[in-house]
């Protein structure tokens, strides 16, 4: 039989959410929960003289607020246009039974971060066998016969 545990109830005055507040900046874009996941431009920042964030809809329009404490605010992910791998290499995990590739991803906005590309086995036999058909397409265009 499982071994029953007590409810955890919340910290009195915390909200429950998926993680740390966000506090972004001035002209950042940030997504209000209180909103319905409205998009807005932060136009003011909480202050001495203004208590909440002062948000307005992306290319002007209707304003808001959001608390001062930033749990009904998430940042907006900048889209990605692509990903290239870096000049690193390829790194195996004989626990997790996996390959990990360092790459680079691109945003829309010309801002880049960094990650790893986690392949299974099955996964690089595959890749191996497509990259060799590649490879071949190319030696042949080299050389003239496609």
């Amino acid at each position: 039989m499982a071994e029953q545990t007590s409810k955890q109830l919340p910290t009195r005055g915390v909200e429950l959410g998926a993680g740390a507040p966000f506090h972004p900046r001035l002209g950042d874009l940030a997504l209000d929960l209180a909103q319905g996941g409205q998009i807005g431009v932060v136009v003011d920042l909480p202050s001495d003289t203004a208590k909440s964030y002062h948000l307005r809809l992306p290319g002007g329009g209707g304003d808001w607020r959001a608390r001062s404490d930033g749990t009904t605010l998430r940042p907006v992910a900048v889209p990605v246009t692509h990903v290239t791998p870096q000049q690193r290499d390829a790194m195996y995990d004989v626990r997790a039974d996996q390959a990990g590739l360092p790459v680079t991803i691109h945003h829309e906005d010309g801002g880049t971060s960094e990650s790893v590309l986690i392949l299974t086995p099955a996964q690089v036999e595959l890749y191996f066998l497509q990259f060799e058909r590649l490879i071949e397409r190319r030696e042949k265009a080299r050389d003239g016969l496609l």
